[in-house]
C-alpha cells in the first residue's frame, strides 16, 4: 500500500467483521521507528487459522480465496528490519476475546512506507461504522501525543447525536487536526 495508514484501515476493518466493539489504534513514533498496534475485542480467531493468517490464500472472506492485508503488512515492516506480530484468542475458548496486530518499521530505511493521512483513516473508521462500535486512537510521538476515545464522546454528547452526524465529524477531523499542529 502507499501509506501505513491504508493498512491500518484494512486491518481495522477486520476487527469490524470479528464484531470488535472496541478497537484501539496505538502508535508509537520515534525519529528512528514507527510501531503500530491494533487491538480489538473482536470473536477472535482460533489457533489452526492463526498459524497461516498471514498466509495469502488463507482468508475468513467467503468471496474471494485471497487475503492480502496481512501478509502485505508483514512484508512491508520486515523489508525495512521491522517486525510483525499477531495474537488471538478466540471466543469459543476465552472470556476475554479478541486480537492484537502489531506491526514495527524502521524509518530509516529506503522501504519505509509514510504514515501517510491517519486523521483520513481514523474518521472513516467512526464514519463508516455505526455506533455500535468504539474507537481509542493515540498516536505518541518524541514531541506530543494525540489522542481521541469516541467512549468519552459518546458521555459527553449523549444517546441523541451520533458519532456519524456531519457535525460531530467535522469536530473530530479538526480536533484531530489541531492536536497535529500543536
Amino acid at each position: 500500500m502507499k501509506e501505513l495508514s491504508l493498512n491500518i484501515l484494512d486491518i481495522a476493518q477486520n476487527s469490524i467483521k470479528a464484531r470488535a466493539t472496541l478497537v484501539s489504534i496505538i502508535i508509537d513514533e520515534t525519529d528512528e521507528t514507527l510501531k503500530f498496534s491494533i487491538i480489538d475485542d473482536g470473536c477472535g480467531m482460533k489457533k489452526d487459522f492463526l498459524t497461516h493468517v498471514t498466509d495469502p490464500f488463507t482468508t475468513s472472506r467467503t468471496t474471494r480465496s485471497v487475503g492480502l492485508g496481512l501478509p502485505f503488512l508483514k512484508m512491508e515492516a520486515e523489508m525495512t528490519g521491522g517486525t510483525f506480530a499477531i495474537e488471538s484468542r478466540h471466543e469459543s475458548e476465552y472470556a476475554d476475546h479478541g486480537t492484537t496486530v502489531t506491526a514495527s518499521f524502521d524509518k530509516r530505511s529506503i522501504d519505509y512506507i509514510p504514515l501517510g493521512d491517519i486523521i483520513g483513516t481514523v474518521c472513516t473508521l467512526i464514519q463508516g461504522t455505526d455506533d455500535g462500535i468504539d474507537y481509542r486512537f493515540v498516536h505518541n510521538m518524541p514531541d506530543k501525543t494525540v489522542e481521541l476515545d469516541t467512549r468519552q464522546m459518546r458521555g459527553i454528547l449523549g444517546d441523541e447525536v451520533s458519532l456519524n452526524d456531519p457535525e460531530v465529524m467535522a469536530w473530530i477531523r479538526d480536533y484531530l487536526q489541531e492536536g497535529y499542529n500543536a
